[in-house]
């Protein structure tokens, strides 16, 4: 376990998800994703969480290893198409991560995952939480419009569109 890390953690007030992540910008993200799912036939889930707990930080657990676990928690991977996308906010590391389901690793490289990841993290430096949230989950739909094509009102939605505040 790093000590500055672990710090960094501990000292992270847990208001400060709410505080950048207010209503209004959670509104926009769910209105995103709404969109972005009336284009394709894949599910998009994000989750934000301040600070990791301390049992993720005595095992050092990566802001990937932590977007791994609730892959599986958040239930992403239970898409009928495999086609589930998480967008995973880890504040205190100031990280950003994406875990595709098995249906789009193969087809999507993974520089165009780090692409989008870096785009948030450019916004989020500049303090736009909101825009930042709102163009991942546009990118992200643009590439899965790409891969699985044709959404529209008869795809059945499921997977939450409203972040997960964690």
């Amino acid at each position: 376990m790093r000590l500055a890390r672990a710090l960094r953690h501990a000292i992270s007030p847990h208001w400060r998800t709410r505080l950048l992540f207010t209503r209004r910008t959670l509104d926009a993200i769910t209105a995103a994703i709404d969109a972005a799912e009336s284009s394709h036939a894949g599910q998009i889930r994000f989750a934000v969480e301040n600070a990791l707990g301390p049992l993720h930080l005595w095992r050092d657990a990566s802001a990937r290893a932590r977007a791994i676990e609730l892959f599986g928690a958040l239930r992403v991977w239970d898409t009928e198409r495999n086609n589930g996308v998480l967008i995973y906010v880890l504040l205190a590391d100031r990280a950003v991560e994406i875990i595709a389901d098995r249906g789009l690793r193969e087809r999507v490289r993974t520089a165009e995952w780090e692409a989008i990841c870096r785009l948030m993290q450019d916004h989020f430096r500049a303090g736009r939480y909101r825009d930042g949230s709102v163009a991942g989950v546009e990118a992200v739909g643009a590439l899965l419009s790409r891969h699985f094509p044709g959404g529209g009102l008869d795809r059945p939605n499921e997977l939450p569109d409203r972040p997960t505040l964690l």
